[in-house]
């Protein structure tokens, strides 16, 4: 248990992720060539902590895009371009947010989680909106949220799976 982070703690950030964090978050709705009403969502920016120091936020929006930014200025783009399942994992947690908006308040702060907290911001024409998650403690009585806890893990699962494919496909062009 000594390895334990105190919940008080804060991550450590380069300011390339805290700059990358910030553009996702005020990432503007006019480059979606859809109609968007005010409270439509049409990207989300979640924070999640990992193991020991190590911070990941994952941004997806309403088209397929899915990126992971990590606390230490390592980064994952790309991969929807490539990879149709991501697309769909991605584009399916996005349409089904707006069922977790009246969990949120609009906020104008972005503060980074603390402890093993999810952050969960949800970017809309009419601003952003912020609700907090605690993995593993999701109570029934909340299915909306472990609708989304759920939907993110399989869009995680997904980039996961594209770092492996690119990966390999790194090791074939190598040999």
């Amino acid at each position: 248990m000594a390895n334990r982070r105190p919940i008080t703690d804060r991550y450590p950030v380069t300011q390339k992720y805290l700059m990358t964090r910030g553009q996702a978050i005020n990432f503007p709705s006019d480059f979606f060539k859809i109609k968007l009403k005010r409270d439509d969502v049409y990207g989300m920016v979640i924070d999640i902590p990992m193991a020991g120091q190590i911070l990941t936020t994952m941004v997806c929006f309403i088209n397929g895009a899915a990126n992971l930014y990590f606390n230490n200025g390592g980064e994952y783009t790309g991969a929807a371009q490539k990879y149709k399942n991501l697309v769909q994992a991605s584009h399916a947690l996005v349409a089904n947010a707006r069922m977790i908006l009246p969990k949120c308040e609009k906020v104008k702060a972005y503060d980074l989680p603390k402890g093993q907290t999810h952050n969960i911001f949800l970017l809309t024409k009419g601003g952003v909106y912020k609700t907090q998650l605690h993995a593993g403690l999701i109570p029934e009585t909340e299915p909306e949220m472990r609708t989304i806890y759920v939907l993110y893990q399989k869009v995680l699962n997904e980039l996961r799976n594209c770092q492996l494919k690119d990966e390999a496909e790194r090791q074939k062009n190598k040999a």
